[in-house]
């Protein structure tokens, strides 16, 4: 799946691993996925072209983002790597509730910063500091070496199975044609998903024409800044499907949607899908994939790093890291590939489908990559070429170069209604 990285590539996404490679790779398999799905409505394939400093753009839009002409920072206080008294951890604690969990699991009181975190976890073995974060439901993790996650049975279990998988449903009832112009134009999506990987796929499938409904829980707010990075193209609401009242509002929804992404920990929203349309194709990204000791363990692209190897390899004697988000945003593509090749089918058998990713397969395709440098230089910096304002924001615009911008900003967090809109948002 991986494409040769072409001389024109230059030092984009440069690393040890051979990052641009699979990021290119992720984009191939959408294009291609968007090809077939052209061919399975009678329409002619269209010409792509892989443009790398587009990409990396993408790729590295938290580090490119501007507010105010301000560069806005990526990692909360509590978020990073601290060393342990036999090794390092990487934790992640961006969000409000994570945080509360880090510190209680290190019995830290509510108000700790950074040098008490730092001073708990040295007095810590890095292994006690993982287990005590998986008992609490916080994210932190020991950093291993590759070898040493290869042998684990969850990295075993991560690196088992292909890139994306899709299960076929049960026979479904119609098969839809979808008119317009743009490949997707008349699919509705539900985004279920938060952080990057599950929005970059749903921004994807709005790039290409989709109507995307974002829908978040009342009682945890997204953080802004993130949502106004991922969330270009779709509309966003709020609604709690665990009242009455919003779980019927949430059944009238699913009865009209082709897709819906969800970006939790698997089995976790299974309830929500007694009825589920038999057409509706089902798109799951999670961090350590379906199986394994650690499947319903909470993490995010820095983890699934960290634990992987992946930050041994990019680091000396301290920690390293990517040159971007590069999990996340190669898994999204993914996702959005696979989703668009089970739209095709279902367009032919009228079946619904499950298509999965996950964070900790996309790793191990980056590990296993050819391609990797000893000495690589300093990470190229793309462009103004690449980037785009809308009012106070400047960030990057698609990573496919066909795409000028998405078809809309990003709309305040939860501020449209949950319901299907049909309608042109304001400016």
């Amino acid at each position: 799946m991986t494409p040769p990285v072409p001389d024109h590539a230059g030092d984009y996404l440069a690393a040890r691993l051979p990052v641009y490679a699979v990021a290119a790779g992720s984009l191939t398999a959408l294009t291609g996925a968007v090809d077939r799905f052209d061919r399975a409505h009678g329409r002619d394939p269209r010409q792509w072209r892989l443009d790398p400093e587009r990409i990396a753009a993408s790729f590295a839009s938290d580090r490119l983002l501007r507010l105010s002409g301000a560069p806005v920072s990526g990692f909360a206080e509590l978020s990073g790597f601290f060393p342990a008294s036999d090794g390092w951890v990487r934790t992640h604690a961006n969000y409000p509730h994570h945080r509360t969990r880090l510190l209680s699991a290190l019995g830290l009181s509510a108000g700790a910063g950074r040098d008490a975190v730092a001073a708990r976890i040295g007095t810590l073995t890095a292994a006690e500091v993982e287990d005590r974060a998986a008992a609490a439901q916080a994210v932190a993790v020991r950093v291993r070496t590759a070898a040493e996650w290869a042998a684990s049975p969850q990295g075993a279990a991560a690196t088992a199975g292909a890139l994306v998988t899709t299960v076929v449903h049960a026979a479904g009832q119609r098969s839809r044609i979808v008119p317009g112009p743009g490949p997707l134009a008349g699919v509705r999506v539900l985004d279920l998903t938060r952080v990057i990987a599950g929005p970059v796929a749903t921004r994807t499938l709005a790039l290409l024409g989709a109507e995307v409904l974002r829908i978040d829980p009342p009682s945890l707010p997204e953080i802004v800044v993130q949502h106004r990075d991922t969330g270009q193209g779709k509309y966003s609401a709020l609604l709690d499907v665990r009242s009455a009242a919003g779980r019927a509002v949430w059944d009238r929804l699913l009865a009209e949607a082709d897709v819906v992404v969800t970006g939790y920990r698997p089995g976790a929203l299974d309830g929500l899908f007694d009825h589920a349309p038999p057409h509706l194709v089902r798109g799951r990204v999670c961090a350590w994939g379906g199986s394994g000791p650690w499947a319903d363990r909470r993490g995010f692209d820095s983890i699934v790093q960290a634990a992987s190897g992946i930050a041994t390899i990019e680091g000396g004697d301290i920690p390293g890291a990517l040159p971007a988000q590069a999990l996340d945003h190669a898994t999204g593509y993914l996702l959005a590939a696979g989703i668009v090749d089970a739209l095709a089918a279902g367009y032919t058998d009228g079946r619904g489908r499950s298509v999965d990713v996950s964070l900790a397969r996309t790793a191990a395709w980056l590990l296993t990559a050819d391609g990797r440098s000893e000495n690589p230089p300093p990470a190229a910096v793309p462009g103004p070429r690449c980037l785009t304002a809308h009012g106070d924001l400047v960030t990057a615009r698609p990573a496919l170069a066909e795409f000028d911008d998405y078809p809309f900003p990003a709309r305040p967090w939860g501020g449209d209604a949950p319901a299907w809109p049909g309608l042109t948002p304001s400016p």
